[in-house]
């Protein structure tokens, strides 16, 4: 095989559809928009929330307290999801990632108390409770809070 001799599997590659270009292409006059009304026009569509004139519905139900746009939920971890990784391994946000126990998109994390430890491990969060910070050391452990 020779680079001069690669091309796309057939049927990969199509043209793309010419339309308002006369009558014997099937396309013209119309271009496939129908006769007059709202979709045949340029920007001829309304807002994914539009309801044909009725009050949408976003705006009928009611809203109450405040709704922080910038907040930047946290990613729980429980001492039991801990128990899955090698005794004296140091356990940051790559290796949670990598096990899954995160979403690749979590910025700040947070070990919880739930469950128990009996692993010692070097565990590196941006926050942790007191209680999971306590069983974590007593298994030989230690936390750093980032």
């Amino acid at each position: 095989m020779r680079l001069s001799e690669l091309q796309p599997s057939p049927g990969a590659k199509q043209a793309k559809k010419r339309v308002g270009r006369g009558p014997g292409s099937g396309w013209g006059k119309t271009a496939g928009r129908g006769h007059k009304g709202q979709t045949s026009r340029s920007g001829g569509t309304k807002g994914p929330g539009f309801e044909g004139g009725q009050m949408p519905l976003t705006r009928r139900i009611p809203k109450r307290g405040f709704n922080n746009i910038f907040r930047k939920p946290w990613a729980i971890i429980n001492l039991r999801d801990l128990q899955r990784f090698a005794a004296h391994s140091v356990v940051d946000e790559a290796a949670l990632k990598e096990a899954g126990l995160v979403a690749a998109k979590s910025k700040r994390i947070k070990l919880l108390a739930q469950g128990a430890v009996s692993v010692p491990l070097t565990v590196k969060v941006q926050a942790v409770s007191a209680q999971a910070k306590a069983r974590l050391e007593a298994a030989g452990g230690q936390v750093e809070v980032l």
